[in-house]
């Protein structure tokens, strides 16, 4: 996840001339560094450097990522009369230059890895849209979920069509595969996380004209995974305090797992590295429907050489974990 992000030294390159959203903005730069970590680091798939917040962005709000806060947007949204102000209509329009990254991007892949597409989930995006940035507490998302539930829903679901009409015009203009983040899922009690957050990424699942591309939800946090194997998609992801391989027997071969290599780890020296890498493929074990990823964003002062021996490693170990045939005893 975050494949293309601050711990390279060719994106900090690129970042010292522009800021972060005009990168985002800039279809030529935002697939420059979506490809670095396929020549540098060697991962199996590109993914398509942007920013979940891009969608409010295209729907009125004033968006600002600061590099010591984060994004921050000038005017939350708090109230009915905010959200009818957004601008609904048009927001793929805006959001072309999404688009255009993607087409660059498949050009300079020229097939050799697959292209994955991202967007936020509803309730994600009505957090950073609410709070008007990140927040330890959500004491003001939640307030407004409990004082105001129908303005909340009216908000999610605005949110859960655009990302919809998102989702498949990255499909249409070339992603083979696309994933929805719920990052801030696990803030919710089970009750709430059904009302306010899977059924909106339910409701996009089951609109998303996918043309065979895999759907991938990761709800970070969500600890019983019943409820998320309902889910019309094809992949979950998991976050790395979950067992891979408990929730493989627990939900069987209807989704394939991706995930969950704690970040942290990175900073480890390499024989751990290696022996959390074996780790976590042991777990889920033998066949198919893995992905092996971390489980969560890479942080920025990961070292570059640890994330390419990850990779290394991962290559070599899951062999014996697909091919059994080779490896009889």
């Amino acid at each position: 996840m975050r494949q293309a992000g601050r711990y390279l030294p060719e994106y900090r390159a690129i970042r010292e001339k522009t800021d972060f959203l005009t990168l985002c903005k800039t279809p030529e730069l935002a697939s420059e560094v979506t490809v670095q970590p396929i020549d540098i680091i060697g991962v199996d798939a590109a993914i398509l450097f942007s920013d979940i917040l891009v969608i409010p962005e295209a729907m009125g709000m004033r968006l600002e990522v600061l590099e010591s806060k984060g994004p921050v947007f000038e005017t939350p949204v708090r109230d009915l009369t905010a959200i009818r102000a957004l601008k609904t209509d048009g927001v793929i329009e805006r959001l072309n230059y999404v688009m255009k990254a993607i087409e660059a991007t498949r050009q300079k892949l020229d097939g050799r890895v697959p292209l994955i597409g991202f967007s936020g989930a509803p309730w994600t995006l009505a957090t950073y849209m609410v709070e008007g940035k990140g927040s330890k507490s959500f004491e003001i998302i939640k307030s407004f979920i409990y004082s105001e539930p129908a303005a909340a829903h009216r908000l999610l679901l605005l949110l859960a069509d655009a990302v919809i009409d998102y989702l498949n015009a990255k499909i249409k203009a070339g992603c083979d595969a696309v994933q929805i983040f719920d990052t801030w899922a696990g803030i919710l009690s089970p009750w709430d996380l059904e009302e306010f957050s899977l059924e909106y990424i339910r409701y996009i699942c089951d609109r998303l004209e996918t043309n065979g591309a895999p759907v991938i939800v990761f709800a970070k946090g969500v600890n019983s995974f019943q409820k998320l194997a309902g889910l019309k998609c094809d992949v979950l992801g998991l976050d790395w305090t979950m067992d891979i391989g408990k929730v493989r027997a627990e939900i069987g071969t209807k989704k394939a797992l991706q995930g969950n290599l704690d970040p942290c780890v990175l900073f480890a020296p390499k024989e751990r590295i290696k022996e959390e890498t074996e780790k976590i493929l042991a777990k889920f074990g033998r066949g198919s429907g893995h992905i092996f990823n971390l489980g969560h964003g890479i942080l920025p002062k990961a070292p570059v050489e640890n994330a390419q021996y990850m990779v290394t490693c991962v290559k070599q170990l899951s062999l014996k974990y697909h091919r059994p045939s080779e490896f009889t005893l």
